[in-house]
């Protein structure tokens, strides 16, 4: 009771601002909560689709990821608040849609890009916005503070997942109106924040060669993320053929852990920095990989489904470590307007390969066993372990060699 009551005094006496905005991200980390642990069961439910044709789908689903910066970019002449809200609306409007008429192939697609855009473009905007209303150097700290409210909101929509499909058979139907709905009311949330820092002139585009690396490990991150995202659920409904509730149930164990690791992996930032973080998520990734190629020869069927559990949860975890490279963007950064527009294009570069690797990865599960998959994810890792030892935060930023459309 006294934990209880200290964290409503917390949140009383938070900055209105940022509690209006975690109000925001709690509302759509409900919708994702309920999109992502139904959707790939949803796709086999609705459509019984194959394991290439899977991966082919994820060309459109990942196509405005690939757009974030030039779909910001356009947005350029309004505050970053009401990007957010924008965001919002394209979730909720998707979600909805595909509740009306996701039954229709063609339907489910246009809701499925729709909503995309508004996930897509939620991404920069909340490591911006987080980082803006940091204190001093407190940056992942507050990264970590957001990315737990996330969390903590997708645990109610991964909770609404397994009660309703497990108690009370819910359908798909409900459950995406249910999401689309809390999304419509994160619109709300974002659209009344009054920020004047999110009201600056901004560049619509920036390249700069101090951020090469940033790119790199945006890349890598794209590589290493679609194959999880896209196979990880797979292994687990078309070779251990588990429902739509057992994967709410892992939303909501990673949720649980997520909202205590999320924190104090940003602090854990503050104190040691990006280099180490990065470092250790590389390894974790590449033990993951492991796990999902080869669980299948463990003797046991029951111990070959655990040890994929925990693959899953320990890789929803491990998304989080992506608070380091924002972080570490921006220290490197040359200008602070430089941020938003950067993290853009790190969505823009990471979807870049995301957008056509699933296709290939499709290819190899039919080819060469789904093994063959997690094995040139584990090589992704290794090459980001390389590529995070040249992680160096410089006393002075250069500004030279800079690409920058302004408005």
């Amino acid at each position: 009771m006294t934990s209880f009551s200290g964290m409503a005094d917390r949140i009383r006496n938070m900055n209105p601002q940022f509690r209006t905005f975690l109000t925001g991200i709690v509302l759509l980390g409900a919708a994702s909560g309920i999109f992502e642990t139904t959707f790939n069961n949803y796709l086999n439910d609705q459509f019984q689709i194959s394991a290439d044709a899977r991966g082919y789908l994820e060309f459109p689903r990942e196509l405005p990821g690939f757009l974030t910066a030039i779909m910001a970019g356009m947005l350029f002449f309004i505050p970053e608040t009401w990007i957010a809200a924008v965001a919002a609306l394209a979730v909720g409007i998707g979600m909805l849609s595909l509740a009306a008429w996701g039954s229709n192939w063609s339907a489910m697609l246009a809701a499925m890009v729709l909503w995309s855009i508004g996930t897509h473009l939620i991404m920069p905007v909340r490591s911006s916005l987080a980082m803006e209303m940091a204190h001093g150097q407190q940056k992942g700290r507050r990264l970590g503070e957001v990315q737990a409210a996330g969390l903590a909101a997708a645990f109610i929509g991964c909770g609404l997942v397994w009660a309703g499909m497990r108690l009370a058979k819910a359908n798909y139907v409900l459950l995406f109106a249910i999401g689309g709905m809390a999304a419509l009311f994160a619109v709300i949330a974002f659209s009344s924040m009054r920020m004047p820092g999110a009201h600056l002139q901004r560049p619509k585009f920036v390249w700069h060669r101090n951020y090469n690396l940033y790119y790199l490990l945006s890349f890598l991150f794209g590589a290493r993320k679609q194959i999880f995202i896209t196979f990880g659920p797979w292994v687990l409904i078309k070779i251990f053929h588990q429902p739509a509730y057992i994967f709410a149930q892992l939303w909501i164990a990673s949720a649980v852990l997520g909202i205590v690791f999320q924190p104090a992996l940003g602090r854990i930032i503050d104190r040691f920095g990006e280099r180490v973080v990065i470092m250790a998520e590389s390894i974790g990734v590449f033990f993951v990989c492991l796990g999902y190629g080869f669980s299948h020869f463990m003797p046991s069927h029951i111990a070959a489904l655990w040890l994929l559990y925990a693959c899953y949860v320990s890789d929803q975890l491990l998304f989080g470590f992506g608070m380091a490279r924002d972080t570490y963007l921006a220290k490197i950064a040359v200008r602070p307007d430089h941020v938003s527009p950067t993290l853009s294009m790190g969505v823009s570069i990471n979807h870049a390969v995301s957008m056509s690797l699933p296709a290939v990865g499709g290819l190899m599960w039919v080819y060469l066993g789904h093994s063959a998959v997690f094995l040139g994810a584990a090589a992704i890792a290794l090459f980001t372990l390389l590529a995070s030892c040249r992680i160096r935060i410089p006393s002075v930023k250069n500004t030279h060699d800079t690409i920058c459309i302004q408005r």
